[in-house]
Formats: C-alpha cells, sequence, structure tokens
C-alpha cells in the first residue's frame, strides 16, 4: 500500500510524523539521546547518500549538456541567458526583502533583555564564522575568478564546497569536446552519458528512503531547537516571530508573485501544474536544506515532468545550485536589515544598495548546504558597518527559516531552467497540461 503513495505524499507524511514525535519527545520531556544517537544518523545516512551522488551527478550531465548543445554559438547564448536570468532573480529577491523589512520594520520590536542573552549564548559560534568571514573580506576582489580554477581538479570532486570549481571544468571539457573530431569525442560523450543515466538510477534508490531520512531530520531538528530548556526555545521562536514571518512573507512573494509572473512573461506554463510537478524536489529541499543535495531530483523532476530537455537542463540546473541562491539572498536582505534594527541602527540607502550588490555577488559559488547562508550574511554585515556580533540576534530561527529559502533557491532554478528551455525551444509547452497524468489537474 505505502509503494502506491505518491513520493511527494509520502515526503509530506514523513514531515509531519517526524514533527509530531519531536514534540513528544519534547512535551513529555524524553530523554533526547534516543533520537539523537537512533534517529538522526538515518537522517544523515540519506543527507550523504544524496550528497555522494552531487559531484558526479554535475560532472556527467554537464558534459554531456555542453557536448550536446552542437556548437559554441549555442553555449554561448544558453549560458548568457541563464548567468543573466539568475542574477535578474536575485537582484529581485534581495529587493522584495528589503522593501518588507522597511515597511514592517521587525527588529525594534525585539526584546531588550533576548537580545543581550543570545548574544552572549552564540557569541562563540558568531566569534568562529566571523573568522571565516574576515578571511574573505581580506581577500583580493578578484579571488572568486582565481577560486574557479581548481589547482586539481580530483580534489575538487571530493568536496562539494568546491561545486563551482566542478562545474568549470565539465564546462571546459564539453567545449573540448565539441571541438575535436566527433570520432574522438562520442566514445567520451557516450562514457558520460552511460554515468549520468546510472547515477539518475541510483537517484531512484535512494529516494527510497526518503520518507524515512525525512522524518528523521525533522524529528532531530526538532528535539534539538529544544535543547535542556524546552521553555528557551518556545520563549525565542515567539521573540523573533515577527522576524520569521517577515522572512517567510518575502519567500512566499518570490514563490507566489515574482516567479508565476517570469513564468508566464516567457513560457506558456501554468504555475499550478509547474507546481505540482516541481513538489517533491521542493519538500526535499525543505527537509534536506540544501539545494545541492536536492538536484538530482530536481534535475528528474524538470525533465520528466515539466518536460525540459536533457540538454537545457543538464547545464542550467547545476549552475544554478552552485550561483543561484534568491532565497537566500532574500533572507540576508531581511537578516541584515532586521539586526541594525535591533541594534538601534538606521541603514542609509546607500548601505542597503551596498546589501544588494554584497549579497547578490557573494551568492556565486557559495556552496547550496546548510549554513552557508550564514557566512555569506556575516560579508553582507560588515560591508554596510553592522557589528557581526548581531548575527547571535537570528541564529535560533536559521536553521529553520533555512528549510522554507531553500525551497525558493530550488524553485528559482527550476523556474530559469524552464525559461531558458522555453526561449530554446526545448520546451513541449503542451506537456504538463495535456499529455502528463501526474501532474495534469482535472478541470
Amino acid at each position: 500500500m505505502f509503494k502506491k503513495i505518491p513520493l511527494h505524499t509520502q515526503i509530506i507524511i514523513g514531515l509531519v510524523l517526524g514533527l509530531i514525535f519531536g514534540l513528544v519527545v519534547i512535551k513529555t520531556e524524553m530523554s533526547p539521546d534516543f533520537t539523537i544517537d537512533f534517529i538522526k544518523p538515518i537522517g544523515t545516512i540519506f543527507i550523504n547518500a544524496l550528497k555522494m551522488i552531487a559531484v558526479p551527478l554535475v560532472l556527467a550531465s554537464l558534459i554531456v549538456g555542453v557536448s550536446n548543445l552542437g556548437d559554441i554559438t549555442k553555449l554561448g547564448r544558453i549560458g548568457g541567458k541563464t548567468i543573466s536570468a539568475y542574477m535578474v532573480t536575485t537582484v529581485i529577491a534581495v529587493t522584495v526583502g528589503l522593501l518588507f523589512v522597511n515597511i514592517f520594520a521587525p527588529g525594534k520590536s525585539l526584546p531588550t533583555e533576548t537580545r543581550e542573552r543570545l548574544m552572549e549564548q552564540f557569541n562563540e559560534v558568531v566569534g568562529d564564522k566571523s573568522s571565516q568571514a574576515a578571511e574573505l573580506q581580506e581577500q583580493s576582489p578578484l579571488k572568486p575568478l582565481v577560486d574557479i580554477v581548481p589547482e586539481n581538479v580530483f580534489l575538487s570532486a571530493t568536496d562539494n564546497g568546491s561545486m563551482l570549481q566542478v562545474v568549470f571544468f565539465a564546462i571546459i571539457v564539453g567545449i573540448a569536446l565539441l571541438e575535436i573530431p566527433k570520432s574522438k569525442a562520442s566514445p567520451v560523450i557516450a562514457f558520460f552519458d552511460g554515468m549520468n543515466d546510472v547515477i539518475i538510477k541510483i537517484v531512484g534508490y535512494i529516494m527510497l528512503i526518503a520518507p524515512y531520512g525525512v522524518f528523521a531530520l525533522m524529528a532531530s531538528l526538532i528535539v534539538e531547537i529544544a535543547g535542556d530548556n524546552p521553555d528557551s526555545a518556545i520563549e525565542l521562536l515567539f521573540a523573533l516571530l515577527k522576524y520569521s514571518l517577515l522572512v517567510v512573507a518575502g519567500l512566499l512573494t518570490m514563490i507566489i508573485l515574482v516567479y508565476p509572473t517570469i513564468l508566464k512573461v516567457f513560457t506558456k506554463v501554468k504555475y499550478r501544474d509547474f507546481f505540482q510537478a516541481l513538489r517533491p524536489a521542493q519538500l526535499l529541499a525543505f527537509s534536506t536544506s540544501s539545494s545541492s543535495a536536492t538536484l538530482p531530483v530536481t534535475m528528474k523532476q524538470v525533465e520528466e515532468e515539466i518536460g525540459v530537455s536533457e540538454e537545457v537542463s543538464s547545464f542550467v540546473l547545476p549552475l544554478g545550485a552552485t550561483i543561484n541562491m534568491d532565497g537566500t539572498c532574500l533572507y540576508q536582505g531581511v537578516a541584515a536589515a532586521f539586526i541594525a534594527q535591533a541594534l538601534g541602527m538606521d541603514l542609509t540607502l546607500t548601505q542597503q544598495l551596498m546589501i544588494v550588490l554584497t549579497a547578490t555577488l557573494a551568492s556565486i559559488g557559495t556552496a547550496g548546504v546548510p549554513g552557508a547562508g550564514l557566512i555569506m550574511l556575516l560579508i553582507v554585515l560588515e560591508s554596510i558597518g553592522v557589528p557581526s556580533a548581531g548575527l547571535a540576534l537570528i541564529l535560533a530561527p536559521d536553521r529553520i527559516l533555512d528549510m522554507f529559502r531553500t525551497v525558493v533557491n530550488v524553485t528559482g532554478d527550476a523556474t530559469v531552467c524552464t525559461v531558458v528551455a522555453s526561449t530554446e525551444g526545448e520546451l513541449p509547452e503542451g506537456l504538463i497540461r495535456e499529455s502528463n497524468p501526474l501532474t495534469s489537474t482535472p478541470e
């Protein structure tokens, strides 16, 4: 019976049961040891399994995607469209966040006692991340370009945080395959094409444990938030409720207003159908807080359910998982302004424009893994002169908000991919609405 339930429904069930289990553990004052020692590892295994295939998937899919474009001109055209679209959606996201935080000013309502207690409690964590941000700030302005080129591609392939280097290498290999004789390129392309199919098959195996992995992740998250003092967790969530709701409102604006508008302008795809097709990837993004870990499922849904050609998806989506962070950048705009407000600082228009610029540039090459947004946020705070210690104010709800903003990151990637496919004539516009029984909605 369970196998007959759609994957996205199974994941929802896992999320709900995990939430209930975590709340029961807190309310009954049960020891969290069982959850941490025996349930959380299941979620860790699930995440690790997805990360395990992230690098080979990006490598194989990009090489095949670029080599299948046929000529360098098409690569330049698709690449230009993709990067331009990602930059535009990122700027829109940060702007939406700043508009919301300026209108509702959540930082001015945060209790002083809560602020001081949180800053003291998380001072060590802030210090660790501050040192990482300081190292990034001291780098040359061209350091991000230098970091794109790997010294050793095999070492880069062992680190998911070096995904941009893998992307660079894969694109270069794909271009080289376009330039050499077809007789020599064909066997190489066939090898990576076969590897890509194998990896997609492995994705199917991993997704068999997705509901259990999601259950474990949610249950352990709830228990860890509570810690030894459930009342403090509840007090913190209420104290920061206005800020959290504001972030979620901004993210929902991207989901229900910005992306549908983009799809309506550039494609004929109905956003309701698009949302239904992408649901498994969105739910997985919500539970894992990792756009990189969700990439295999995103590619599968975009290709099989929306109808985007593999030629486009294998280029646009891996690139998006690396450089496109709409949700994260929106959150950074809200968080930076919120921290400034809470500390009694009024940001000028110039400082807010600096937030837009810094958040957009910082998103390029940032690892699509949980917590990466915090280091990006520290860079943003330093760029506008807000004390980095203020990060302690938003650490408590960050993990939960990370789940929401990752959904937007993944949805933004899929939106741009669909738009690029449509402009390239690589999208059968009527597929979702007419011929796809899994995603069509009865009239």
